[in-house]
């Protein structure tokens, strides 16, 4: 029997602890039964127990231990003129259609791996980078908040009123763990950055998303994005530098935005440069050939192949090149399709 004052173990006959000597019998003021410490309700008649405050402070204490501190991007999305909404629906229809809402911004929430924290009305609370991260989570919330948006016009024909969203995220640390009562406990992020994606999220105009500066940093590059300028937040003591994110860019990877920006030369890798060029030299020579280049993320994989690809073009080569997407892994032709959309040049709002 472990004591609820110093949790030293006692064996189960012991009526005191061994290591403290604090009383370890619990009887219920009810029905007198003989109780473990850690009972909080009688077995015998059902009584609740009362439980020490220190008892309380242990339990809390504990439960903080499983906090952890996380880089998130939080995003927030609303729906616009709800309360609106709520005037020109019957209560049923109206359940119906934030049904609809929730779970149409749930499919495609699921899709970039985030995880819905809180259903706050008729309001999400989204974080990405929780409970599993990614090297590109901040891009998922994006490509997250653009998708939710389309998603919800090609829902409007199924509805009896057209829904239109406000999209606000930022990128920050915060701590998470469980908040709440006993009666009701959630694993929310705590800290600015979930204060600040809801105030981002309340100077969106409808049908849009807007990111902070560092969530913007980020994903620079691979969205095309409007500057708004600086922003007075309510609770934020000074401007924030704030985005519209109008659409996705051309660039396929990160490593292709820094491509346009310029790349430092390449250093020490000579050898592999070399057998790259020499199979390269065969296959010009009637002798096709494959090269599997694999090896742990960030060890100059795509550097390599982009000296390889120079080397090639600069002898008059074509070349054509397919990317596959973790974002479209239910889509086996996805590198061809998308190949093809970029060689026809094909736009997002092109009729079908």
């Amino acid at each position: 029997m472990r004591c609820p004052s110093c949790q030293h173990e006692n064996p189960a006959a012991a009526n005191f602890c061994l290591n403290c000597g604090t009383k370890l019998a619990k009887v219920c003021p009810h029905c007198q039964q003989a109780l473990p410490p850690e009972a909080r309700f009688c077995f015998a008649c059902g009584q609740a127990l009362k439980v020490s405050l220190e008892s309380r402070v242990r339990s809390l204490e504990s439960r903080q231990d499983l906090a952890e501190r996380r880089q998130l991007t939080v995003m927030f999305c609303d729906l616009v003129g709800s309360t609106a909404l709520s005037a020109q629906l019957d209560p049923e229809e109206l359940r119906e259609v934030v049904r609809l809402y929730q779970e149409t911004c749930t499919a495609v929430i699921q899709s970039y791996a985030g995880h819905i924290a809180q259903h706050l009305g008729d309001g999400l609370l989204v974080y990405f980078g929780y409970p599993v991260a990614h090297e590109d989570d901040a891009q998922r919330a994006v490509r997250t908040g653009l998708e939710t948006i389309t998603a919800l016009h090609y829902l409007t024909p199924r509805l009896p009123h057209p829904l239109h969203v406000r999209i606000g995220m930022h990128t920050g640390l915060v701590v998470i763990g469980e908040i709440g009562s006993s009666a009701k406990r959630e694993m929310l992020a705590l800290g600015e950055t979930p204060n600040i994606a809801a105030r981002v999220q309340g100077i969106a105009e409808p049908d849009t998303v807007v990111i902070s500066a560092a969530t913007h940093r980020l994903v620079a590059g691979l969205f095309e994005c409007q500057d708004l300028g600086p922003q007075a937040l309510k609770g934020i003591s000074t401007p924030l530098a704030v985005y519209r994110v109008i659409g996705e860019s051309a660039a396929q990877s990160r490593f292709e935005v820094a491509v346009g920006t310029g790349l430092t030369p390449l250093v020490g890798r000579e050898e592999e440069l070399g057998l790259l060029q020499r199979r390269w030299t065969q296959a010009k020579e009637g002798a096709g050939q494959v090269v599997l280049l694999n090896g742990e993320p960030g060890i100059g994989k795509s550097r390599l192949m982009q000296a390889l690809k120079e080397h090639a073009i600069a002898e008059g080569a074509t070349r054509i090149e397919f990317r596959c997407s973790a974002y479209h892994q239910n889509s086996a032709f996805y590198p061809i399709i998308d190949h093809l959309q970029r060689l026809l040049q094909f736009a997002q709002d092109d009729a079908p």
